[in-house]
């Protein structure tokens, strides 16, 4: 017997501030910064029982030491969950967080669930992105992978061969514009709400309160920017300036059922209408994004046209540019991006798919006029994961939602 499909919300979402790798949470588990955040999400929806919460899904790309042993579980557990919550791992590198949100609204939207939590973590000052890899030798030996694939920041350099007229000039226009519209994000209030202060400790400073994000460089200037060296190639185009930085940080978000939202009187921030993820030569990496938008806006019923807002993870400028012009959309068009980027605020790898939706509840909540938008974001190995949201505070007929 068929189940009635249920349209899922994000309730809410929250993030530590981003760190430079081993920077200020250099002495700061990575579980704590989950447990940080765990708890922050219950703190801000006191209507939420914990008992009512049905899974806690959470992913990191290296799951190793402390950010080891079936995450979900252990957070659930350290946060001061009642023990009946389960919780599980999982892993689809910079993606991680966006399928933790995308497997617990699947389980939610056939009734296996009511209420779960997706989060995601990376603290790439312990872990290196790598560290304990083992890639099996057949890889490279029998060639099914260019060596490239395992180097993110050459996949980016084969990105700009691949369009020769994305130049670096370019490139770093758009970095600098990312770090502009950061830095006017923070004047205006507008990151600060979402974020979870964090106590942390240094031997330098000792203790102290991480209450803003460490990356952004504000007053960054095209010109600054085109004297950086490429470290990825020799006359290369990739640079520190024109891609997301190595970063340590946390991210969560509560998803439930619409009408169990309602009945608990919980916010409705977005509504879920589909989500998609697609492969793409590994050594082009970058271009992931293009067919799982595809798929995503196919399943939809929808066009890149509809999208009131899109937030494009910036884990390489030429991999937004590869992008936006596939859909013949301005570099500077204000849907994109208007809060800024990861070039600017940071990238801890499995934490930023919910940065990124956050950042778009942000957004749907000053604009009722705007009813879709998209997050989306290349993943490692050659992959690209996108989901169309609904604007809940639309003031317009009736959602398309499934």
């Amino acid at each position: 017997m068929g189940k009635e499909v249920r349209n899922v919300v994000l309730v809410d979402a929250v993030r530590t501030p981003f760190g430079k790798a081993g920077s200020m949470y250099s002495e700061t588990r990575a579980d704590d910064l989950l447990v940080r955040v765990v708890r922050e999400l219950l703190e801000r929806n006191p209507k939420l029982p914990p008992s009512r919460i049905d899974d806690i899904a959470i992913a990191a790309t290296t799951q190793t030491g402390d950010q080891g042993m079936t995450l979900g579980r252990t957070i659930g557990i350290l946060a001061g969950l009642p023990h009946s919550v389960p919780g599980y791992a999982i892993d689809r590198m910079c993606a991680g967080a966006m399928t933790a949100v995308t497997t617990t609204a699947s389980g939610i939207a056939v009734g296996a669930y009511d209420v779960a939590i997706a989060a995601g973590v990376e603290h790439m000052g312990r872990h290196p992105m790598g560290e304990t890899f083992d890639p099996n030798p057949r890889f490279l030996a029998e060639k099914i992978v260019n060596p490239d694939a395992l180097v993110m920041g050459q996949t980016a350099e084969n990105l700009h061969d691949r369009f020769p007229h994305i130049t670096k000039e370019r490139a770093d226009a758009y970095a600098a514009a990312s770090q502009d519209k950061t830095a006017k994000a923070y004047a205006n209030g507008r990151i600060q709400p979402d974020l979870v202060p964090v106590a942390v400790r240094t031997a330098a400073e000792g203790v102290a309160l991480a209450t803003a994000d460490e990356p952004p460089r504000p007053g960054t200037t095209v010109e600054g920017l085109a004297g950086l060296r490429t470290p990825f190639r020799s006359h290369g185009r990739v640079t520190a300036g024109n891609a997301a930085g190595l970063n340590d940080g946390a991210t969560g978000a509560i998803l439930a059922a619409e009408e169990i939202a309602d009945e608990l009187g919980l916010n409705k921030k977005l509504r879920l209408v589909s989500f998609a993820f697609a492969g793409v030569e590994p050594e082009i990496m970058g271009y992931g994004p293009v067919p799982s938008t595809e798929k995503a806006l196919a399943k939809a019923g929808l066009s890149i046209e509809d999208m009131g807002y899109i937030e494009i993870n910036e884990a390489f400028a030429v991999q937004v540019l590869s992008f936006l012009d596939y859909y013949k959309i301005d570099d500077d068009d204000p849907r994109v991006n208007p809060m800024g980027g990861a070039i600017a605020v940071g990238h801890p790898l499995a934490s930023s798919g919910i940065r990124l939706m956050q950042y778009l509840a942000r957004e749907f909540a000053d604009a009722p006029n705007v009813r879709y938008g998209l997050t989306t974001m290349c993943i490692g190995l050659g992959m690209g994961g996108s989901v169309i949201w609904e604007n809940p505070n639309y003031q317009g007929a009736q959602s398309k939602a499934a």
